[in-house]
């Protein structure tokens, strides 16, 4: 996997090896040891939700504020979105920033969206297949 830092150094995206022949593709999403260091923070995910939308559909902004404040992994299955981050971190140099990057089945990426953000996606796609992993 490729990690790549935003403009907003905590949000990153991730770009994962994809494994293909002539039978289809194996790719590792999410490798919790390696994305540590990488952050330089721990990170727990203790549910994963997946959507189904139609092109059109916004789904957010949604945040958590607080000790309810949780971190985000998007990424699409099938089709394409726009998903964006905003900085809601009060006292942040970037607060009110944000970062917007195009995830869909072509191109496997992912985001990852870290607690003090409110995230959402628009869906660029008919039936479009999404994975949020908090």
């Amino acid at each position: 996997m490729t990690y790549t830092r935003t403009k907003i150094e905590d949000v990153v995206i991730i770009d994962p090896q994809v494994h293909g022949d002539e039978r289809g593709y194996f790719i590792e999403t999410f490798r919790q040891d390696k994305f540590e260091i990488f952050l330089g923070f721990k990170v727990h995910f203790c549910q994963d939700n997946e959507s189904k939308s139609s092109r059109g559909v916004l789904r957010g902004l949604h945040y958590q504020l607080g000790v309810s404040a949780q971190s985000k992994l998007v990424r699409v299955i099938k089709g394409r979105v726009l998903d964006v981050a905003v900085d809601i971190r009060e006292g942040s140099p970037t607060f009110g920033e944000h970062i917007a990057v195009e995830l869909s089945e072509e191109n496997k990426r992912q985001l990852f969206v870290p607690r003090g953000f409110a995230h959402g996606f628009v869906v660029l796609e008919d039936d479009t297949v999404s994975s949020l992993t908090k």
